[in-house]
């Protein structure tokens, strides 16, 4: 089994190393950096419920599913690596405790039903529009039947959480019946549709939880100093909060061994759900036990193996059979002689406050309109994200595309977004190296779920078949009048429009010319035919001299503005190509003015890539920024009429 664990972690560790674009030979060559992803049976069942659709990668779940009802929950104890980790954590904590202390923290605890309750409430929160769908679709129809699969499965699952076989079958009936009787009431008053679903297994679940935290977490701290596996530090906002929870569920295990498995993780809740019908278990053969409670003082589980066995609980770490001095615990098909609880023997008023909870998270959250008008539009998504409630449906928040994003601009969003879209893809034009690079398509092919969906090199660009599509925009960029140095502080800059990548720009400038204010007005003491004396302390020496100045004669109007070469504290050298038609007389009063190049942006062309946003030089809140608005993956934020 440590043998197990240890090589499980290591590739884990691997496939999250590798999830790097670049030329060496480890960085994503094929390798199947998904598969733990699409070994998680919560993601392929939350998936399921939401889009009544499973992914092809996550085909793999079904064995982990068909394994655990023939060995139990074998991946928890011997595949998982956030499991192993706990389990070593665990082990290291009790390592100098005494037997009767052992024994102590590895009693069972009714808190444990805590992670059953949280899974029932996040699957309800998922599949909860299918009772739209079954009110709304049309008897016989693919769409009716797969709503009606998805809720049945729903139900047999919380149903499962009663000990007795008897018990289970009456809880079917009474939720079976209460949702009839609801949705047959809701239709009579015209009430259908008022449940929206929502994925929030990946908060909790421990598979997008650990790719989450190695991505984001211990990756960049490893980065920042060596550059082992990126060729630039990377950051990402939300790391402290997310390193937080990580470093207290492993630090817990020092007080309880696999506090964060035996209390919070909604996939073992499912593992012991499924459990209770293991074909191998472990158990006790006949024999007389001498209750000396080794076995309890190294379970991992709170299983409780010297007694009745709860099976649900049991996490397969073999330690009882390791230590058991009279040989009594074993693993076999036979059930064991001492007792089995399958189940976590839930009371029915805790499943029902549960589920009910689920189903009414996502619609009182949505009440603020976050999905609908009151949209954020600063919450701008990656290149081929679905439409909102499509891509809430389906992303895990895992944050393998925020690890593979070349540029580093994908970011966690924050509390400030929501709870639905908390810890999901954003982009952060400020962060990284660039913009959304034009010949990238990395985030839509490593998506494990296709929330963000697999797109082509030439769909994005809007190139051959999908000329007439035209670009993948993603949002438009818009100018702040009010922090642009050309527009708000008659400085030349034209730093954005350079860089726009996009042909024909889709930024373009208009040249506006404006008089520099001065401390107090010039006056020509000397004049040449290429160069002007003025009073001293008025001019910086060589700040007129970028080639964006020009020196204006009120009196000589004809002449009009004249390019500044270089200038001193008390004199200004004309440009050569700039002779005076008419030269000013000693004494006339001149003028300074900046030729500005002001900015604009072409909706019609913009893609919001970003790069003119990430290049801006105006530190901290820049003076262009991307927003949502005109994206391509949701019509209804369109900008142009």
């Amino acid at each position: 089994r440590r043998i197990s664990q240890i090589f499980f972690t290591i590739l884990f560790l691997w496939f999250c190393m590798v999830a790097t674009l670049g030329e060496n030979w480890w960085q994503l060559r094929g390798w199947p950096i998904n598969w733990f992803l699409q070994l998680d049976p919560l993601v392929g069942i939350g998936t399921f419920l939401t889009t009544h659709t499973l992914f092809n990668g996550l085909a793999w779940c079904v064995a982990t599913l068909v394994l655990t009802i023939l060995l139990g929950r074998f991946f928890c104890g011997w595949v998982c690596p956030f499991g192993a980790l706990h389990q070593l954590m665990g082990y290291l904590g009790k390592k100098n405790k005494k037997p009767l202390e052992k024994i102590k923290i590895n009693q069972y605890h009714k808190a444990q039903y805590l992670k059953y309750w949280i899974l029932i409430f996040l699957l309800t929160a998922a599949a909860a529009e299918s009772i739209n769908l079954i009110q709304s679709s049309s008897w016989g129809s693919p769409v009716f039947f797969s709503a009606l699969l998805v809720t049945t499965l729903v139900i047999l699952l919380i149903s499962a959480s009663i000990n007795h076989m008897t018990d289970s079958i009456k809880t079917f009936l009474l939720i079976s019946i209460s949702v009839v009787i609801f949705m047959v009431i809701t239709s009579l008053l015209h009430m259908n549709g008022i449940f929206s679903t929502s994925l929030l297994t990946g908060l909790l679940d421990p598979i997008p939880l650990i790719h989450r935290s190695v991505n984001l977490v211990l990756l960049p701290f490893a980065d920042k100093t060596s550059l082992l596996f990126s060729t630039n530090a990377r950051y990402y906002e939300q790391a402290w909060i997310i390193g937080g929870i990580f470093f207290t569920a492993l630090f817990l295990n020092l007080m309880i061994p696999r506090f964060y498995c035996r209390f919070i993780c909604p996939l073992g809740a499912l593992f012991g759900l499924l459990g209770r019908y293991s074909i191998w278990r472990i158990g006790q053969k006949p024999g007389k036990c001498t209750h000396c409670k080794l076995c309890e003082a190294n379970c991992d589980g709170a299983c409780e193996p010297s007694r009745q066995i709860r099976t649900s609980e049991c996490v397969l770490c073999m330690n009882c059979m390791h230590c058991c001095p009279d040989d009594l615990m074993e693993y076999s098909i036979s059930p064991s002689v001492a007792g089995e609880i399958p189940s976590p023997d839930m009371e029915r008023r805790d499943l029902i406050v549960s589920a009910v909870s689920g189903l009414a998270l996502v619609p009182i959250l949505r009440l603020g309109g976050i999905v609908g008008p009151n949209w954020n539009p600063t919450l701008v998504r990656p290149p081929g994200a679905l439409d909102e409630n499509s891509f809430l449906d389906r992303c895990i928040k895992c944050g393998q595309c925020m690890r593979i994003c070349p540029t580093n601009i994908i970011q966690p969003a924050g509390f400030e977004f929501g709870i639905e879209e908390l810890w999901t893809p954003r982009l952060n034009f400020r962060i990284g190296t660039s913009g959304c690079q034009q010949n990238c398509i990395a985030c839509g092919n490593i998506c494990p779920t296709a929330a963000i969906r697999p797109i082509l090199l030439s769909e994005k660009l809007g190139k051959d078949d999908f000329s007439k599509k035209g670009p993948i925009r993603i949002g438009t960029a818009f100018v702040d009048r009010n922090r642009c140095l050309p527009w708000a502080m008659n400085k030349p800059c034209i730093v954005c429009q350079e860089n726009c990548p996009v042909s024909p720009k889709a930024i373009y400038t208009r040249i506006s010319y404006e008089k520099v204010w001065l401390s107090s007005e010039l006056q020509i003491h000397t004049i040449t035919p290429d160069t002007l004396t003025v009073q001293k302390g008025v001019l910086q020496s060589g700040k007129y001299a970028t080639g964006d100045y020009f020196v204006h004669v009120p009196s000589a109007d004809t002449d009009g503005y004249r390019l500044i070469d270089r200038n001193s504290d008390d004199s200004i050298q004309i440009a050569e190509n700039s002779p005076w038609k008419t030269e000013p007389e000693t004494g006339s009063a001149i003028e300074i003015f900046v030729r500005l190049q002001r900015p604009y942006v072409n909706p019609e062309t913009c893609i919001g890539c970003g790069t003119c946003e990430h290049e801006c030089p105006v530190s901290g809140k820049r003076a262009i920024r991307i927003t949502a608005e005109n994206e391509t993956r949701n019509k209804e934020h369109t900008l142009l009429l």
